[in-house]
């Protein structure tokens, strides 16, 4: 099978990079390729952020949140994760489909890793998942594509995936948490992922070569990459409706914040408990509702209806935390 090359490791260019070889690259027969992320986090396409990863952990470790054009789960990345895409004409790769999932299954067994296919979209060895992989459709094309667990961080994985338990509800596509596992002691003859990655290149190329994209095709790539996958519009505005409920105990006495999130806009924002203040908190809900649901936007409308009015002793940057970091 013909192959492209891409190095990069942005995981919002490697969104575009998807994108562009589903919908704009000339196909005659299906391409694959094999690339990396660096830490991220990769939501589906019809997944809530807020309701699936535990952003303030993945700010805090400077991981990139992207989503991808297919359906699926979150899954994370690092640069000890191999992925892999196919592309091809829909008619090709229905009619193979199962036969590509074997290709990597097959190609896993020859270097000795007893892999197989189970009956959803995960390939497993000794009943741990591996890889997991995901397809979309458009028009007449079909990509698939999907990630190999080398040597993955899995504590971090585990972290980032974690949503904080303060959720009430989480509209959207839930991930089904899987117990995984690294490949790497599976495949002591390898001295890292480069190598594994070099073999896996060389035999599902089989001596098919490589296809080179044009400037004028990186150009359209970067620009797809900022205009659409990097945005927040993409990322978090997407997301599905979500309600939260949120209490601490301060000076003031207990706060107790309730909102809902739909598509990145903070609404229905109510606070109740035992604190104390000059006036009602109704009017700084107000001032909220509507609100990009964005710790420096929030705070920054905190700030200006005056938050110790409402909260005796309490500050605007203390207040967004309890609503923002979840």
């Amino acid at each position: 099978m013909r192959y492209l090359t891409n190095p990069c490791t942005d995981p919002h260019r490697n969104m575009a990079f998807d994108e562009f070889c589903l919908e704009q690259l000339p196909l005659d027969e299906p391409v694959f390729y094999l690339w990396r992320n660096r830490p991220s986090v990769i939501i589906g396409l019809n997944q809530n952020a807020y309701g699936e990863v535990n952003l303030p952990f993945l700010e805090e470790q400077g991981i990139v949140l992207a989503r991808r054009v297919t359906g699926g789960g979150a899954v994370y990345h690092d640069l000890q994760n191999l992925n892999y895409t196919i592309v091809g004409r829909s008619a090709d790769l229905e009619r193979d489909y199962p036969g590509y999932l074997h290709f990597f299954c097959d190609a896993l067994r020859k270097l000795g890793v007893p892999a197989e296919l189970s009956g959803r979209n995960d390939i497993l060895v000794d009943g741990r998942k591996v890889s997991g992989y995901a397809k979309r459709v458009w028009h007449d094309r079909l990509m698939v594509h999907g990630t190999l667990l080398y040597d993955v961080d899995l504590d971090t994985l585990t972290r980032a995936l974690s949503v904080p338990g303060s959720k009430m509800d989480a509209s959207g596509i839930a991930s089904v948490p899987s117990r995984v596992a690294n490949l790497k002691k599976l495949l002591p003859q390898f001295p890292d992922l480069d190598a594994l990655q070099a073999a896996l290149q060389e035999m599902l190329a089989a001596g098919d070569g490589e296809i080179l994209l044009s400037a004028g095709q990186q150009a359209e790539i970067d620009r797809i990459a900022r205009e659409k996958f990097a945005t927040r519009e993409w990322n978090l505005g997407r997301s599905p409706q979500t309600t939260f409920q949120r209490c601490s105990k301060y000076p003031c006495g207990t706060v107790e914040a309730r909102f809902t999130v739909i598509r990145g806009i903070l609404t229905e924002l109510q606070f109740g408990g035992d604190f104390l203040g000059n006036r009602p908190t109704d009017e700084l809900a107000a001032a909220l509702t509507g609100c990009s649901y964005d710790p420096a936007a929030i705070q920054a409308r905190i700030e200006a209806a005056g938050p110790g009015r409402y909260f005796d002793g309490l500050d605007a940057a203390t207040l967004t935390d309890l609503i923002c970091h979840l």
